[in-house]
């Protein structure tokens, strides 16, 4: 077995293991829909600009992987699989606000997966075309995403909690991202550079807010030492 399709396998294995952090995401928002007398939003501290990004970043990794030659199987079904499940978090966020912000994201995100799914189906005499478009698309979002995963970081260091934000995501798809980096250098630069650029952009926002969850914890903690020695 190449080392190609043993990197392919792994990166697919880590893909769906990130699946099961954006599913957490989305049963964390759930529950905190299902508290009584809650005191914050469902989707508290959650940034409409960061999981929108993200959306678009999945979507576009499965434009890419059917526009490129041979056909990236390893690529394509778990990017589609993630767009799915982000857009069920862009559709949690919307129920939960009610803006024109929130409304706005999910009739694009929405249009988007129905067009880049069309691509799929009938857009096969245009590969090359394809690719250099996705290509494009992903420096654009790869762009877009570092500005909101900063968006989310200053939101979360601005309140001082993380709210909503799920530890078990960022985990899983850091890990993801670690292995992309090295399915891209399986890939070989020429075509594999959207996917090293992305995942390194993305794996530095999640070990950004990694440590803000071990910030958080650490800022209680003195909190409470803080008043107990008040106390005493």
């Amino acid at each position: 077995m190449s080392f190609y399709a043993v990197a392919g396998a792994i990166n697919t294995g880590f893909i769906l293991l990130s699946l099961m952090g954006v599913a957490a995401q989305l049963r964390l928002v759930q529950r905190r829909r299902q508290r009584e007398a809650a005191s914050d939003a469902a989707t508290a501290v959650l940034s409409l600009n960061q999981f929108t990004v993200s959306f678009l970043a999945y979507l576009s990794f499965f434009v890419y992987g059917y526009s490129i030659t041979p056909f990236n199987h390893f690529i394509v079904w778990p990017r589609l699989l993630a767009s799915a499940l982000v857009l069920m978090i862009l559709i949690e966020i919307w129920r939960d606000r009610r803006s024109s912000a929130a409304a706005g994201s999910l009739v694009v995100a929405t249009v988007m997966l129905v067009c880049a799914l069309a691509g799929l189906l009938w857009g096969g005499r245009y590969v090359d075309q394809g690719r250099i478009f996705a290509s494009a698309m992903i420096v654009v979002i790869t762009l877009l995403l570092a500005q909101g995963y900063t968006h989310q970081i200053l939101l979360i260091w601005r309140i001082g909690h993380t709210g909503a934000v799920s530890l078990r995501m960022s985990q899983l798809i850091l890990l993801m991202d670690l292995s992309t980096i090295v399915f891209a250098f399986a890939m070989g630069l020429r075509l594999g550079w959207p996917l090293l650029l992305l995942a390194i952009v993305s794996g530095a926002t999640k070990l950004a807010i990694i440590w803000l969850f071990r910030w958080q914890h650490g800022a209680k903690a003195g909190e409470r030492r803080q008043r107990s020695a008040m106390s005493s």
